[in-house]
């Protein structure tokens, strides 16, 4: 392996190892401790708001853009160029973005027996490792995600006509606000309401 295949995966086991950190520092204390707790919080609050907001949008279109393939098709017999490659593009953008808020909500599928039969230290070394997986993951999503939309930007998508990156750049955003719900679902855990449906 050469070096710059190496560097995405030090960047960002350097930037899970010292997220992580902060976060565990973050998580117990007052004063400093404290104020970063909530500056992380209420970035998350805006993000996650952002983010529900920009997955239901897209959401809508695809739902919307469906409807009018299947109106030209079968109802105009002209089938629409455009409509299936925003189809897609829209519940990428959505599949990505929406990540974000089922991290922050503790959706997403986790060590829950372990976590519910574990106290103290032992509970927080699972929530920190866990953390530290999810982060790890959403970093190389964020780099090779935002190299690929930089790769494809001269390319257009068939149908929409317009550059690639639009499409590759949901990896790199999704990525970035689930970094922020991952972070801040660690400091502020919501999850009574998934224990309850177990």
């Amino acid at each position: 392996m050469n070096a710059m295949n190496l560097l995405p995966l030090q960047v960002t086991g350097a930037a899970t190892l010292a997220t992580v950190g902060l976060a565990l520092w973050a998580g117990s204390g007052d004063g400093a401790r404290a104020t970063i707790r909530r500056a992380v919080l209420v970035l998350d609050r805006y993000a996650t708001g952002i983010a529900t907001v920009v997955a239901s949008l897209a959401l809508a279109i695809a739902v919307a853009a469906g409807a009018w393939q299947v109106v030209a098709r079968f109802a105009i017999n002209t089938p629409s160029i455009w409509s299936e490659a925003l189809v897609r593009m829209a519940l990428i953008w959505m599949a990505f973005v929406g990540i974000a808020v089922a991290l922050r909500a503790g959706a997403l599928v986790s060590i829950d027996v372990a976590h519910r039969y574990s106290r103290g230290a032992v509970r927080r070394s699972l929530e920190a490792a866990s953390l530290a997986a999810v982060l790890s993951m959403l970093g190389v999503m964020f780099w090779f995600g935002w190299m690929m939309a930089e790769r494809v930007k001269f390319q257009e998508m068939a149908g929409l006509e317009v550059s690639m990156s639009w499409g590759y750049a949901s990896i790199p955003v999704g990525a970035a606000f689930a970094m922020i719900g991952a972070v801040a679902h660690f400091l502020d855990r919501r999850e009574s309401e998934l224990e309850n449906a177990t």
